[in-house]
């Protein structure tokens, strides 16, 4: 009833509204074309055309089957290519998350365009999530691979990890702030009165964490960084932004460092991926990390300690000690 050759004359018609020019286009006869449409209409029982002595219009019924044929049709020249990509180790679909913490729209935009270059037939999700959301998404939603899950051990027998680095914290507080003139340590007490901001974690089956947060502190939640950077230059509280978003705004006054008792350690990021799944496109974005590709160094903006620097550092302390 539906077979390529009949889709195929009915598209035609349709986007020529002639049974002569789609007859045209096809090194067909009129006749051929028109007796095609017809035995259609009576297959399916319902008119998809409506034919008048200078036009030939769709019914409402032809304009939904000429979406879904246009969609077959594409999936017909397409499918073999695709069945050979997929036995070739190249993923049907694959679902990346990014870490709000490393997440640039830029570097996002780059990769998804060479991706969608290199494997056409791959259907690539992006998820930007926050803290152990990111774990999450990976052990619970199926994800393959995760650009920057906290930590540098892996949570799961089936997930193997990379370690990129990490990024470190200040705390800083508006220039004209009360707490940008106080000098050493700021106790508890006085820090409690101003709230703190905090980007929320996203995870929905592991524990959620909070960046930072004194007991009887007021707490303000926002959805990124960028927002929450905005919140400290407008004095609206207090709390610790990654040392490299901070540095342009410290060398300009802007914001002022302030010193507490308790400092945040730096926070150690990896790239993570599921070793049972793994296929072509996302050993190829491993690849890239690898490499230190310029499609993906967008993404390592915040990491100020790339885990290259690390293991240099271990290498020569293993040699004093040697």
């Amino acid at each position: 009833m539906l077979d390529s050759e009949t889709m195929r004359s009915f598209v035609n018609v349709a986007e020529t509204s002639s049974f002569s020019k789609a007859a045209k286009l096809m090194n067909k006869t009129a006749a051929t074309i028109s007796y095609r449409i017809k035995m259609l209409e009576e297959s399916l029982g319902t008119p998809l055309f409506l034919r008048t002595t200078r036009a030939v219009n769709l019914t409402p019924a032809g304009i939904h089957l000429l979406e879904q044929c246009r969609q077959w049709l594409t999936w017909i020249d397409t499918m073999p290519s695709e069945l050979r990509e997929i036995n070739n180790g190249v993923e049907r679909e694959v679902k990346i998350v990014i870490n709000n913490l490393l997440y640039d729209a830029d570097s996002s935009a780059k990769l998804l365009n060479h991706l969608h270059k290199e494997f056409p037939f791959t259907q690539f999700h992006f998820s930007r999530q926050v803290y152990m959301g990111v774990w999450d998404r990976l052990l619970h939603d199926d994800y393959q691979l995760a650009i920057g899950v906290s930590g540098t051990e892996s949570l799961s027998n089936s997930i193997n990890i990379i370690p990129l680095g990490e990024v470190s914290w200040v705390f800083v507080v508006p220039k004209n702030h009360p707490l940008s003139k106080h000098v050493g340590n700021i106790p508890e007490k006085i820090l409690r009165d101003y709230p703190a901001i905090n980007v929320e974690d996203t995870s929905r089956h592991l524990h959620k964490r909070v960046a930072w947060l004194l007991r009887g502190q007021k707490e303000i939640k926002v959805p990124n960084l960028k927002t929450k950077l905005k919140c400290h230059l407008h004095g609206l509280g207090i709390g610790f932004l990654p040392k490299n978003i901070c540095d342009p705004y410290l060398k300009s006054g802007e914001l002022i460092e302030c010193h507490i008792f308790n400092t945040r350690t730096p926070s150690g990021l990896s790239i993570a991926y599921n070793k049972d799944t793994v296929g072509k496109s996302v050993k190829q974005i491993i690849d890239l990390f690898d490499k230190q590709d310029e499609i993906v160094m967008g993404f390592l903006n915040n990491i100020d300690i790339k885990q290259s620097d690390i293991e240099l550092v271990v290498n020569e302390d293993k040699m004093l000690l040697n």
